[in-house]
């Protein structure tokens, strides 16, 4: 495996930065209303209902918060696509961002699930860190395995077409 590190787009950078500080105040926002749970701003008598989600038997795993799980998460992923995090030389760092997206996906499948199937009840600043976590997970799947050298961009793709196309025939 190549462990030279290839160029990520600016845009990438911003994005993933933003959306991780979007994801880092939404879940610093339900850990304070774990503590704090008259401070919950939203609808309790309908489907929407995330003082019925957050206060469930589903909002803990393993005994812990889910809300302090998902404020762990994010802070951990701000740090990662930081620009400071993007300009790591480590390739693990890189690595371990990609990953960490997907694991985070993966549970937030489950709490949506959760949400949809068991509790019945849906939260809507839950629902903006899974939008936000499926976000990141877009960004990096388009950029982190090229960045890796898993694949090859489209710019070597292009170049590598381009010499083939252009060599002397052989006899």
């Amino acid at each position: 495996m190549n462990r030279t590190l290839g160029r990520v787009p600016t845009w990438a950078i911003v994005t993933t930065f933003i959306l991780s500080l979007i994801g880092l105040a939404l879940s610093t926002y339900l850990t304070i209303t774990h503590f704090r749970p008259q401070d919950l701003v939203c609808s309790g008598n309908s489907f929407i209902n995330c003082a019925a989600v957050t206060t469930s038997a589903e909002s803990r795993f393993l005994g812990i918060p889910v809300a302090f799980l998902g404020l762990g998460t994010y802070v951990v992923m701000t740090a990662l696509n930081s620009p400071w995090g993007w300009r790591a030389k480590n390739y693990w760092i890189h690595v371990a961002r990609f990953v960490f997206a997907i694991v985070a996906m993966c549970f937030v499948l489950w709490l949506i699930t959760a949400e949809l199937v068991i509790i019945n009840n849906l939260c809507l600043y839950c629902t903006g860190v899974h939008i936000v976590t499926f976000a990141l997970l877009i960004v990096l799947t388009r950029v982190s395995p090229a960045q890796l050298g898993w694949v090859h961009s489209r710019t070597e793709q292009t170049s590598s077409f381009e010499l083939v196309e252009t060599a002397p025939d052989s006899v």
